[in-house]
C-alpha cells in the first residue's frame, strides 16, 4: 500500500500524524504532512486508513496496486 498527501490541500491541521505516527511526518516550519516513506507499514494499514477519513481536507490517498482506496 501506497500513501500520499497532497501538498496543495494538506493546511497542517496535524491530525494525520496524530492518529499514524508511524506513517506520517510533519515539516517543522508549517506542520504540513508527508508520508514517512511511499509504503505503508507492515501493521499500519488500519491507522493510516484512519487518518485518510479523518482529514479535513481530504488530502490524504492511499493506493493499493494503483486502485485508490479513498
Amino acid at each position: 500500500m501506497k500513501v500520499i498527501v497532497d501538498q496543495d490541500r494538506c493546511q497542517g491541521h496535524t491530525l494525520c500524524a496524530m492518529i499514524a505516527p508511524k506513517v506520517f511526518q510533519l515539516n517543522e516550519i508549517d506542520g504540513h504532512s508527508s508520508p514517512m516513506s511511499g509504503n505503508v507499514p507492515a501493521g499500519e494499514t488500519e491507522a493510516a486508513a484512519e487518518a485518510m477519513r479523518s482529514c479535513p481536507e481530504r488530502a490524504i490517498t492511499i493506493t493499493e496496486s494503483g486502485k485508490s482506496m479513498g
